[in-house]
């Protein structure tokens, strides 16, 4: 063995050694073609803040990321090419990147180009989630191709992140960071060097997460992270893959006809996907669009459907209110599945509805339904917060997992059983055993719809007698007595009716405010709230009756700004517990312009619509809420944003498809 300190090289002699050096060591290949060992790059305290500076530190806005996936987890791409979220392998694993917390210790895969006043664009490729970064400059022009990995063949398909730098046009030199940063940033790593294009990174958290990092072009280990520079001539590119290592079988990952490869049957499968869509009305795309996010969170494993990717992102940048959404809320789940088969998505309905059985199965003698669940089905355990990141913008804290996991929220036996119901009817009729699980279910709504509860916003300062949870207890029972009869299943339906017409009356009995004609968020109260307009969707009340307009006037004078809804008045009626406010809330406007649609006003409802499309970010996505400046607040994408908006171009493009005289007053309800 020979040691040349000129070069900082160690050589092995002939021997194609494939050895490690724990956190300190990168093999390669010397000008003679022998393998050998280069040591680590070190980079002196002002060459590295230059890097981070030019990696661009500072927060980007909500509103400046796309979303990639492959069913299994996520990823969150900025325009500026780092990819600043990944939980992996899963949904709700813990997270290797989190840089839209704290950018120094969050870690993140970061690519970009070294140009001088470039222009950042992102688009997805049509009809799928292949994500396309592009940077434009005077000196050149480079793209970045983002996806995960995904097969129509049947049987597994490997778990790898792909990202693809190409010149498009001049020539331009890339910079890569690949910092990932285990089990929410809390475990410490190794890194070893397999080959000069293959890093190895090895968690020392209890975690045990194993990641690889394939390269066309050579890596070198910088401070324990993954870092290389290149240069690429137009037509060239360059190609780096993540994949879990310690896989059983060989991986494909790192050959050179990969990226190609995947790539053309990734691209093949979402449009084989979206093809099945069966809507073919106005706002197509954005209509597509939001299929595509909503399908994104979808477990192909599990089949549940989590309510957002990712968690960190306030609802008021410097506030409290951040959640943890990555988990299957059985509401948020329920009515996901409903906008999907509204536009031919039987398969994932199915799915759901096989999932939310096993869930009813497992429940004991004494058990109920709870709000949310892992995606496997598994139960929360509570909250915990990420005290050593800063937070967005130092939003804190960070939280993970919810305390609202065993909240009683009534409401979600309507949300379910309305799910049930329609896939029952436009997809398989459900099973014997589903039925009569099902019907223990009802028997607790008939128990128990008179109780207080948390309700659909989850509120933390005591429980109320809320309208939205009456109503969704009417919906449980109504959908109830609709499949017994529709399969001549067996049932006590005369008790269900009794406590259907029940409810039905002490709605307005309890919740029918007189002076501001409408009704109010909950019994004794006389805050109005934007749930209020589920009434009409769920075919409660219809959309023209006369009560109902002057109600929905009444929350337009209360709650709306043009086409903007906010749910409630934050701390009117009750207290959350929390400090601070929040934007806009998307849903409600999406309720609020399908409830117009319905009344008949189809013109002010098309207007309301696309002055809404026009708050999407520059993919077509949505998050949870709105802010004043219509930045994006809250996680991104929501799934609850893209149903709603997807159940409002359904209802309003079929209504502008009538016959004029079929929409000059009123509605079809």
């Amino acid at each position: 063995m020979s040691i040349s300190k000129e070069n900082q090289i160690i050589r092995f002699g002939n021997r194609g050694f494939a050895g490690s050096i724990e956190h300190n060591g990168i093999f390669g290949i010397s000008g003679e073609g022998v393998p050998c060992w280069k040591m680590p790059k070190t980079l002196d305290k002002e060459t590295r803040a230059e890097i981070d500076r030019s990696l661009n530190d500072s927060y980007p806005p909500i509103e400046d990321y796309g979303i990639i996936g492959d069913l299994r987890t996520t990823a969150l791409v900025g325009r500026n090419g780092s990819i600043d979220f990944m939980c992996f392998p899963e949904f709700d694993s813990p997270s290797i990147f989190c840089a839209n917390t704290d950018r120094v210790k969050g870690g993140r895969f970061q690519i970009r180009p070294l140009l001088e006043e470039m222009n950042e664009k992102q688009l997805y490729l049509p009809d799928t989630n292949v994500l396309i970064t592009r940077f434009l400059s005077t000196e050149g022009v480079g793209e970045i191709s983002n996806y995960m990995v995904l097969s129509a063949d049947e049987g597994p398909c490997e778990q790898a992140l792909v990202r693809r730098a190409k010149c498009v046009i001049g020539e331009v030199s890339f910079r890569l960071l690949f910092a990932p940063r285990f089990d929410y940033a809390r475990a410490r790593h190794k890194v070893t060097a397999e080959c000069e294009n293959c890093l190895l990174f090895e968690s020392e958290g209890s975690d045990g997460l194993k990641l690889r990092l394939h390269s066309s072009v050579p890596l070198e280990i910088l401070e324990n992270d993954g870092y290389a520079e290149f240069t690429l001539k137009a037509g060239e590119h360059a190609t780096f893959t993540m994949e879990e290592a310690g896989a059983e079988r060989d991986s494909r990952c790192g050959n050179e006809e990969y990226s190609s490869d995947s790539f053309k049957k990734t691209c093949d499968y979402w449009r084989a996907w979206i093809a099945r869509c069966t809507y073919d009305g106005r706002w197509r795309e954005a209509v597509h669009r939001s299929a595509l996010a909503l399908k994104l969170l979808t477990s192909k494993k599990h089949g549940s459907v989590i309510a957002a990717p990712c968690f960190g992102f306030p609802n008021e940048v410097g506030g409290v209110r951040n959640w943890d959404y990555r988990y299957t809320w059985l509401r948020d789940a329920s009515f996901s599945t409903y906008a999907l088969m509204r536009i031919g998505y039987t398969e994932e309905a199915q799915a759901f509805t096989n999932w939310l059985e096993n869930r009813i199965k497992e429940l004991g003698d004494d058990e109920v339904l709870q709000i949310m669940y892992r995606i496997d089905g598994t139960k929360l355990d509570g909250e915990f917060h990420l005290d050593q990141l800063e937070g967005y913008m130092h939003s804190k804290p960070i939280r993970i997992g919810s305390t609202n996991h065993d909240q009683i929220q009534l409401d979600i036996f309507g949300e379910v059983m309305d799910s049930v119901y329609l896939c029952d009817k436009y997809g398989s009729p459900i099973s014997r055993d589903l039925w009569m699980n099902l019907q223990r279910l009802i028997a607790y709504v008939c128990d128990h719809w008179r109780d207080k509860d948390a309700g659909i916003w989850e509120i933390r300062g005591g429980h109320r007698e809320f309208l939205y949870s009456r109503v969704m207890c009417w919906v449980a029972l109504d959908r109830a007595i609709r499949l017994a009869s529709k399969r001549g299943l067996p049932a006590p339906t005369a008790l269900w009716q009794e406590n259907r017409n029940a409810i039905y009356h002490a709605v307005f009995e309890n919740f029918w405010d007189e002076e501001q004609g409408a009704f109010v968020q909950s019994k004794g109260s006389t805050a109005l709230d934007a749930s209020a307009l589920i009434m009409p969707l769920v075919r409660f009340i219809s959309p023209t009756d006369p009560r109902w307009l002057s109600c929905l006037k009444a929350i337009e004078n209360d709650l709306v700004e043009d086409s903007l809804v906010h749910r409630y008045h934050v701390g009117e009626a009750f207290s959350d517990e929390l400090e601070g406010k929040e934007g806009s809330f998307s849903i409600c406007s999406f309720w609020y312009i399908e409830c117009i649609s319905r009344s008949g006003d189809v013109q002010k409802a098309r207007l309301m619509f696309e002055k809404m499309l026009g708050y999407s970010n520059h993919l077509g996505l949505f998050s949870e809420q709105l802010g004043k400046k219509g930045e994006f607040l809250g996680n991104i994408p929501q799934a609850f944003t893209h149903l709603a908006m997807i159940s409002a171009a359904f209802d309003l493009d079929r209504r502008l498809s009538m016959h004029p005289s079929r929409r000059v007053r009123g509605g079809l309800g």
